[in-house]
């Protein structure tokens, strides 16, 4: 059945600005205020991350709120474990600049969202993915981004936590066979907000735009 044809939007030079704003203003966020999000807007973070790009149209992302009490402290515990691990891979000033960072917002984020793959998936058939089936997680990363977008449109602060046991965390999860699991987000209030990345605040590491404003050609 054809949809009906409709007018495409014209996205003005205010419009463009105010977008370059939203993309600079986007951060991953530690510090979160502990005042509850309405789950009226969670739904609709999660209708708007369900318009991102899908390889096939398979649209396998599955989001999974984590309310329990028990899992989110099994989740902590995994990121306190792993956290010390990589603590132990550096050396000297690095070290210790890595113990001073403030990685996650677990204990004080009111929504806890876990962010997998469904790979055995039906929809889309298939469709560009026989070649290369990672793409079924990379369409999972780009509702990610999505929702980070969307989530910062409405004021609110998103923190990615990858210092995470990926194994340990689908067992605490309980998640289905055939789910990956591929982010563990917070999302809350946050407790304040910076145009530059934190680690780039802290000393860790300095922002480049090399390497995408000069394209290798061929």
């Amino acid at each position: 059945m054809m949809s009906e044809t409709r007018t495409p939007p014209r996205f003005d030079a205010a419009f463009r600005a105010r977008f370059a704003d939203l993309l600079r203003w986007r951060r991953d966020v530690r510090r979160f205020r502990s005042e509850a999000i309405d789950p009226l807007l969670i739904d609709e973070l999660l209708r708007l991350a369900s318009l991102a790009p899908s390889v096939g149209l398979s649209q396998p992302w599955r989001f999974v709120l984590v309310e329990s009490p028990e899992r989110r402290r099994a989740i902590r515990d995994n990121f306190a474990l792993a956290n010390e691990a990589a603590l132990g891979g550096y050396a000297g000033e690095r070290q210790a600049r890595y113990a001073r960072l403030k990685l996650e917002g677990l204990s004080q984020a009111p929504v806890h969202l876990a962010v997998c793959a469904d790979e055995a998936t039906g929809q889309g058939h298939g469709l560009g993915r026989q070649t290369m089936p990672e793409t079924i997680r990379y369409s999972v990363v780009a509702a990610i981004q999505t929702l980070w977008l969307a989530a910062r449109a409405e004021g609110l602060g998103v923190g990615w936590i990858s210092i995470l046991d990926p194994k340990a965390a689908c067992a605490t999860l309980d998640l289905p066979p055939g789910w990956s699991f591929v982010a563990y987000l917070c999302l809350g209030w946050p407790e304040e907000e910076h145009d530059d990345p934190e680690l780039e605040r802290h000393g860790w590491e300095q922002r480049s735009c090399d390497a995408a404003l000069t394209p290798l050609k061929r």
